[in-house]
């Protein structure tokens, strides 16, 4: 039965421990976050010289490991043996192998907590073993959040942390870091580092601390072109064209594509009100002003042409059809979504 990472942190929380845990899936920082629980807190310091062993897949296979986890424990109630990078084990794909890691979840060592980091891999969930490890053991199946959740999960973090976020900050770190949660948490962590009160986090405290520009961003680009606001885009795309490193052509075409395509959804809501796009697009009704406004600047035929043109930009970027830099393909880009 698959559990979920809040679940599994509560149980460690609560010091249940299980002999076996199996984490897996695209998204690591729930994977690491488990495990690392599991390295700080299942021994005491003075217990882990000797019953704690930290592996990684590239350097262990099924056999060696299996062996560590059959010990005991040294003058401690239990061991712990975790193996990174789980997906690296180098006998994984074998069926003896695999035959062996199935019968030792089926009657693990009570003191020994084993613990798989199987990141951007899962198992064939159609395997003996898959499906063995997956009633056996604990085992988490980790998945990037879609877009519109990160919002919730960032304000999420804040509130953890005792610390209130208002709802601009909070699409700036959405918008500038996408769904991440990894760096998403390490930049979150760096900035809460400059506070030593509870304060409210604006998003200018984003932009000073997280080194997000406050003017020249994408999150002000598509506010400038939902408003149809030339000047403030062509600024924006000039400072981008000017600083192509800090500035990447193709996650902008991303973000675009992404939103002209929600303002596309907007456009099919049968409630066309602030509430009935938040609940079409999924999106809190805080962030639905931008879809209502984009709506009316942007006819559902203009979104079609600008959706083509981002597609084409993205074509352009990659070098085919065309061999101008890309400040030039940014420039056109937004000359033709403002004149669409």
């Amino acid at each position: 039965m698959a559990h979920t990472a809040d679940s599994v942190l509560k149980d460690l929380k609560a010091n249940k421990y299980s002999p076996v845990y199996f984490l897996q899936g695209e998204e690591p920082y729930y994977i690491d976050l488990i495990s690392e629980y599991i390295e700080n807190h299942a021994l005491k310091p003075e217990e882990k010289g000797f019953n704690q062993t930290v592996l990684y897949g590239k350097d262990a296979n099924i056999v060696g490991l299996l062996n560590i986890a059959r010990r005991f424990p040294v003058m401690a109630q239990r061991q712990v043996v975790i193996i990174k990078e789980a997906q690296e084990i180098s006998d994984l794909g074998q069926e003896k192998a695999r035959t062996m890691l199935q019968n030792y979840c089926l009657k693990p060592v009570p003191s020994t907590i084993l613990v798989f980091c199987h990141k951007y891999k899962k198992l064939d969930g159609r395997s003996k073993l898959a499906q063995t490890i997956a009633k056996e053991s604990i085992f988490v199946e980790t998945k990037k959040p879609y877009e519109n959740q990160v919002p919730a999960w960032v304000t999420g973090y804040f509130q953890d942390k005792g610390f209130k976020i208002n709802d601009k900050a909070v699409l700036l770190l959405a918008e500038f870091i996408g769904n991440d949660l990894s760096r998403m948490a390490n930049e979150i962590d760096k900035l809460l580092i400059n506070f030593t009160e509870k304060v409210q986090i604006t998003e200018d405290l984003v932009s000073k601390y997280v080194g997000i520009s406050k003017e020249y961003n994408t999150f002000e680009l598509q506010d400038a072109l939902t408003k149809k606001d030339i000047l403030k885009a062509n600024k924006i795309i000039n400072y981008f064209a000017t600083n192509p490193k800090n500035n990447p052509i193709i996650p902008i075409i991303a973000l675009l594509y992404s939103y002209f395509t929600k303002v596309m959804l907007a456009h099919h809501s049968e409630d066309k009100s602030k509430q009935g796009i938040a609940k079409t697009l999924g999106i809190n009704p805080f962030f639905a002003d931008d879809y209502v406004t984009a709506s009316k600047n942007y006819p559902i035929g203009k979104v079609v042409k600008i959706i083509g043109f981002l597609h084409e930009a993205d074509l352009h970027s990659k070098g085919i059809n065309a061999s101008i830099d890309e400040g030039q393909i940014l420039k056109e880009l937004v000359f033709k979504v403002l004149h669409a």
